[in-house]
């Protein structure tokens, strides 16, 4: 009989903005029941926390009253406001420890787990030795846990894909991205990129800010752009609408470019789609189609088709060509007939538009107008005037995730949600990421995977995870895909194969020509005829015969197969996510830790149940401490 059951275990996965936590594993696992956000309020004694706001609130008239006759204060808990809140997790590192603990206290008594409760709690890479003694401590002599276990973030995330020895986790935070390598089910320690500051999402909203602050945008409105569909990330090299692609103009060779996307001649230049193996674009920039001489009467209105079509215009022209005929149309009807038609053009993409309107709810009006301790009647008749917004108020996806229990049911009423309106914004929306933040990723990456052993480079390059709700806008995977593909990748038709970094997975052809060095001719400086031919090109072609160019070969390995020695990755994918979790697909694995935390702990506490010194257990914390912890890990 196993030590623990599914439903016994309780996982906790504390976050700088949301703390995610469960009591049980369902059969068909599913995303947490739980979210909180990772905050907590000063109550009035010092050194005590609170989990919302207190607020005192203006009592109706009528109103019973004291014995003194004086009013009694009447206060309520402000489930929306975040005014005031203490956040115990920056850039993943714990800094205020009382704060924190007051927030697994309250998760903890939430969930009211029983006594034989195991705790799993995914770690943030940034957590060190003194942390994790510090957790372990906390953990089990407050709750007199009888077994406790810390996995890494990291190692979590990868248990969440099938069948992956090597992969390479990138999580993107609030304020930092974490790049870990890991190899043959450990972690590398060295080269990973640890609490990355500027790189995750609270870096874009710090650059939509920049960008909109002289039009008035305050921090809250660039938040929630940010988190809105309209604020998407193009892919590099993609002209903003309204904007013209001039990239065209420094090509050393617009022919090629046009064919094949090689921005000139020869190796290294093939930076675009057309060099990572798929079709060759059609004419593109600085090329002409058609034939000469026409009438030009025949040509007006679409006298530079080819580059309209090429620069991904087509849309926006066709659009602009049926405005320009309707409001021809308006002046010969006018009235009502030319407002309907106008309302029928077709429209256009959210990356095709100049202009887009989000809906901005105004939380620091509200956190005003509660300040003011208006009763229940005065604050909806003052919410009715400012909010614009066509649907009744109701409490945001934010807040309504801290008024709900374990199973989903709601633990305090629903106050009205902050006053709406409509707010109009331009191709700002599209440079979320335009201050490097995709880029410093991308070389992390880099630098990360370079720091694995050559071997299985190649593995870590072909299971890259994204993790993280900073990597939740619009477009970001695809963006940072892009990157990675056009600054790192190289492939056997953007260079010549015979180069100092040959591809370790990629196997030299045999030599069949009559200028290619034959094996029984012997390599060079062995005492047999060199010919005139590249000597580099015969060592290549006569390794799989000479044991001391292919020492593997004396150990009976594939002669296909030799030591990696390629620096330069061949190809980048993303890892492929298991399509049995239903639910996960329609919630998105951005936090696929915590799918990977529900695999780990079901292993970790009912299937090993200790063996293999997976989780500690109150004797071991008894005999060994709080630091023994270091002696137990996944």
């Amino acid at each position: 009989m196993p030590l623990f059951k599914d439903d016994q275990i309780l996982i906790i996965v504390p976050g700088s903005q949301t703390t995610l936590a469960q009591l049980g594993i369902p059969e068909s696992l599913t995303p947490a029941k739980l979210r909180m956000r990772s905050r907590m309020f000063p109550a009035e004694k010092l050194g005590e926390w609170e989990p919302f706001k207190v607020r005192q609130r203006e009592k109706e008239s009528g109103a019973q009253q004291n014995g003194d006759g004086a009013d009694e204060p009447e206060y309520y808990e402000d489930l929306e406001t975040e005014e005031g809140a203490v956040w115990p997790i920056v850039e993943g590192r714990i800094v205020d420890w009382s704060c924190f603990f007051a927030l697994m206290s309250y998760i903890h008594n939430r969930l009211s787990p029983g006594l034989h409760t195991p705790i799993l709690l995914v770690g943030q890479p940034a957590w060190g030795r003194k942390d994790h003694n510090r957790l372990t401590q906390f953990f089990f002599e407050k709750f007199k846990t009888p077994a406790f276990s810390i996995i890494d973030s990291a190692y979590a995330s990868m248990w969440a894909h099938k069948d992956l020895v090597n992969a390479c986790v990138i999580d993107v935070g609030f304020e930092k991205a974490d790049i870990t390598a890991i190899t043959n089910f450990c972690i590398n320690s060295t080269g990973r990129q640890i609490a990355m500051p500027g790189c995750g999402g609270e870096a874009m909203t710090d650059q939509l800010h920049r960008l909109l602050s002289s039009q008035r945008f305050t921090r809250d409105m660039c938040e929630q752009l940010k988190k809105n569909p309209i604020c998407e990330l193009l892919p590099p090299g993609t002209p903003l609408p309204g904007k013209s692609d001039e990239s065209g103009n420094d090509l050393g060779n617009p022919a090629s470019a046009a064919s094949t996307g090689a921005t000139d001649s020869g190796p290294g230049h093939r930076l675009t789609a057309g060099a990572l193996g798929e079709a060759p674009r059609g004419p593109g920039p600085n090329t002409e189609v058609g034939e000469e001489g026409k009438d030009e009467d025949d040509n007006e209105g679409i006298l530079d088709v080819a580059s309209i079509v090429t620069g991904g215009k087509m849309e926006e022209f066709l659009a602009k060509k049926e405005r320009e005929k309707l409001e021809k149309q308006a002046k010969k009807k006018g009235g009502v007939e030319a407002a309907n038609a106008a309302s029928k053009i077709t429209k256009l993409p959210n990356n095709k538009r100049e202009k887009a309107t989000f809906t901005y709810q105004d939380h620091a009006l509200l956190d005003a107008l509660k300040g003011m301790n208006m009763s229940g009647q005065k604050m909806a008749e003052a919410h009715a005037k400012f909010d614009q917004g066509n649907q009744k108020p109701s409490i945001s996806d934010r807040q309504a995730v801290e008024v709900t229990d374990a199973n989903g049911t709601p633990t305090s009423p629903k106050q009205a949600g902050a006053p709406r309106r409509e707010i109009e914004v331009g191709v700002e929306r599209f440079q979320a990421a335009s201050g490097g933040i995709i880029d410093r990723i991308a070389d992390g990456i880099h630098r990360t995977i370079s720091a694995v052993d050559v071997a299985r480079r190649s593995e870590c390059w072909d299971n890259l995870i994204l993790v993280g709700n900073g990597s939740k806008i619009r477009g970001f995977k695809e963006t940072l895909m892009a990157t990675i593909q056009s600054r790192y990748i190289i492939s056997p038709s953007s260079a010549t194969i015979f180069t100092s970094e040959l591809p370790s997975n990629l196997s030299t052809p045999a030599g069949t020509g009559s200028q290619t060095p034959q094996p029984q001719l012997g390599p060079l400086g062995l005492g047999q005829p060199s010919s005139n031919v590249n000597p580099l090109l015969l060592a290549a072609t006569t390794a799989a015969h000479n044991q001391n160019l292919n020492p593997g070969n004396a150990l009976g390995s594939n002669q296909n197969m030799h030591s990696s020695h390629g620096q330069t990755p061949t190809s980048a994918k993303w890892a492929r996510v298991g399509e049995y979790f239903p639910e996960w697909k329609e919630h998105g694995f951005d936090e696929a830790y915590f799918l990977g935390a529900q695999v780990a702990a079901r292993i970790i506490f009912v299937f090993d149940q200790g063996p293999s010194k997976a989780f500690m257990t109150r004797a071991d914390y008894n005999d060994m401490g709080p630091a023994g912890i270091s002696e137990f890990s996944v």
